[in-house]
């Protein structure tokens, strides 16, 4: 469990529910770079919020708004990739033992790039349809169901390291990410 506190809401509209983890992000990212902060503290803290939010929107907010129509099928695959993909930068950091070296900050750079992409996207491509395709009454109950989701995996501890290896693990197997991902990400630059 992390002492840095990550909100516990129980209701409220999916959207701004998603936003305000959005926000918490940056934050923790800000946090992360921080050298004068407790590092530590701040990675599990982050890890902890990436998975509970993730499996949450995956379990609940795409298959409904996929249901609904407001958002496609390859959208909310892209979304589940881009999740593995900041569950694979997550685990880079959380692995790192020195919090105060260049390969540390290497992998938050990483993962931040990894992370503000996604959170971008996903405000451009699905929260926004989700905002004008779905009624407010709704978008009330699936964040009751995003809430329930994402504090139970919270409560579970899902951001330990053995938890992001595992999902990290999972997401290989189901192709949501690729042995030589980070290759070619620098041979991009």
């Amino acid at each position: 469990m992390t002492s840095i506190d990550l909100g516990r809401p129980v209701q409220g509209d999916v959207i701004d529910l998603i936003l305000d983890d959005h926000r918490r992000f940056e934050a923790l990212l800000r946090d992360l770079r921080d050298s004068t902060s407790d590092r530590d503290a701040v990675r599990k803290a982050l890890a902890a919020l990436h998975v509970a939010h993730a499996e949450a929107e995956e379990k609940h907010v795409y298959p409904k708004l996929q249901r609904k129509d407001a958002i496609t099928e390859h959208e909310a695959e892209h979304g589940e990739e881009e999740h593995a993909e900041g569950h694979e930068a997550m685990l880079k950091v959380l692995e790192h033992p020195d919090t105060d070296s260049e390969e540390f900050e290497d992998a938050v750079e990483d993962l931040a790039t990894a992370l503000n992409h996604h959170l971008t996207e996903e405000e451009l491509t699905i929260l926004n349809p989700a905002r004008e395709e779905v009624d407010a009454e709704f978008r009330e109950s699936l964040g009751v169901e995003f809430l329930t989701e994402r504090n139970r995996q919270l409560d579970d501890d899902c951001g330990s390291i053995e938890n992001v290896r595992r999902i990290v693990s999972q997401a290989r197997r189901e192709g949501l990410l690729d042995e030589d991902d980070s290759d070619e990400d620098d041979s991009e630059e």
